[in-house]
Parts: C-alpha cells; structure tokens; sequence
C-alpha cells in the first residue's frame, strides 16, 4: 500500500481524521488535507503528511494539488472527497450568500480539487475518487435545506462523472453516511448562531426548541456509529476490484433510501418530518 498515495480533504477531526489515520495505518501514503495551520501541523507530527488545503479558495487547491503530485512523481491512486460542513436554518432565512458560502466549500472547491486530480488519475490510466456525501443527499430533512442542497448536488455530480467515466479505470464511488461521531453538529449550531436572524424568523418557536436541543442534548442521535464505520466502508471501496457505486452507512441511510424508493411521496414526508424533528428535536 505504500505505494499508493491518497489525498483526503478536511481530516483535522472527525471522519476525515479518522480517515486519515486510519489509511495511514494501513499501509497507505496519507495526504490528510485541513484548512488551519494548527491542524495540519498537528498531523505532520503524528506522522501523516499534511498540508493546508482550502475548499473556498483556488489558489489553496491549486497549490496543495501541485505540492502533492510533485512529491508522488504526478501519480494519485486515490481522492476522497470529505472537506464539508453545514448551514442550519429555514430555507427562507437562507440568504443568497449563505447558500453561496455553503456550495463553495461541499461542491465547487469539491469539484475544482476533483477535476484537477482527474488530470493526473487519467495520464496514469486507473484511480479512485471517493465522495463522503450523507443520508442528507438521499432524502431532505427540515431546517437543513443549505446542507441537503449541497449534498444533493454533490450526489447530481458524482452520478454524471461516474457515466462519463465509464470507458476508463478510474472509479467513482459515493459513501452516504448518516449519524456519525464527530463536531459536525457543533459547528453548525455555531454556523447557526452566526446567521440566523432567530428573533426576526417565522420560525422563531421552532428555532427556539432547535437551540434548547442544541444547547441541553450532550447524547447521540439514535443510531449513531462512530468514523471508524465510515472507514470501513471506505476501504471496501479503494480495494474492492469492482467497487459499489454507493455504500450506505448506519440504519438510518439503509432505510431511507429504502424508504425512498418505497413508500407514497406524502408518507415519506411526515416520516422525514418527524426523523428531522420538524424543528422539535
């Protein structure tokens, strides 16, 4: 495995950390990509090459994407596609420029950092790109209109390059994870803080049951599973000869996705709304 370099966006915590880590472990060449300079500095002394990588800027992605294939002789086995994050709030409290900001970072510097490795995976003939989307990219959920945009999109993306990419050996693979482990949901509440006019909202009440949860609930979701189930998945799809074109992850995907393909439009609905909180929870 030492042979084969990965980069991996967005690993100062949580799935990508652990992503990182765990690669690194087994064998891999580990590119672990973050936005803070701390972060990275962090993962250079455990070990695991990094570098600073930011989503919202060009120049960052052109650069970490020229330092790396430098340092591999221009080859990358595989991408996987992790750096996000995620803007609560009513759609109709969703300004232009949060929509803007939330796209940047999960799609477009997603698909800039895609497109440049591409270039790289095809001169060499074969690679992977690995995008860790969600169970929000499979089904929408209240008050997560931004991120479920967002996924959605990804998920639009993804599905069209891997058909594009059909005559080569380079693999496209989405992995849908659903409650994870990890400070996504603090740093949407921040993300929320910073935002949301709550005072000024329609759903000012729902958005008051929203921060009392946000602030009171230390415990879990149902159902959740920490990184490393992610990364179990993620190494089935880097090894796999003929890997899956998804790989769900947690109960809460399977069903959905199941659900979603079962079940009349406005029955799915009130299950979401429900599974969502309706703002409640």
């Amino acid at each position: 495995m030492s042979t084969r370099s990965i980069l991996i966006t967005g690993c100062s915590t949580g799935i990508g950390r652990c992503l990182a880590e765990g690669l690194h472990a087994r064998g891999y060449r580990v590119f672990a990509t973050a936005r803070k300079a701390d972060d990275v500095e962090e993962l250079n002394s455990i070990g695991i090459e990094s570098l600073r990588l930011d989503l919202d800027d060009s120049h960052s992605i052109q650069q970490a994407v020229k330092t790396i294939l430098d340092r591999t002789g221009g080859e990358l086995y595989a991408l996987i596609n992790n750096g996000a994050w995620g803007q609560p709030g009513a759609v109709e409290d969703l300004s232009r420029d949060m929509l803007r900001k939330q796209f940047e970072t999960n799609l477009f510097g997603t698909q800039e950092l895609t497109n440049l490795m591409l270039a790289a995976m095809r001169k060499q003939g074969f690679g992977r790109i690995i995008q860790i989307s969600s169970i929000l990219g499979i089904t929408a959920m209240p008050y997560r209109g931004a991120y479920n945009a967002s996924k959605f999109a990804l998920e639009g993306l993804t599905d069209t390059l891997r058909l594009e990419l059909r005559d080569t050996d380079i693999h496209v693979v989405l992995v849908e994870p659903g409650p994870i482990v990890s400070k996504f949901r603090d740093n949407a509440f921040a993300a929320f803080k910073a935002n949301i006019d709550v005072e000024k909202s329609a759903h000012r009440e729902r958005y008051q049951n929203l921060i009392r949860r946000f602030e009171g609930e230390r415990g879990k979701a149902p159902f959740t599973l920490p990184p490393e189930a992610v990364l179990v998945k993620t190494i089935k799809a880097l090894e796999s000869n003929r890997p899956k074109i998804r790989y769900g992850v947690t109960v809460p995907t399977h069903a959905f996705a199941l659900f979603k393909r079962l079940l009349p439009f406005r029955w799915l609905d009130a299950i979401l709304a429900a599974a969502g909180g309706d703002g409640k929870r």
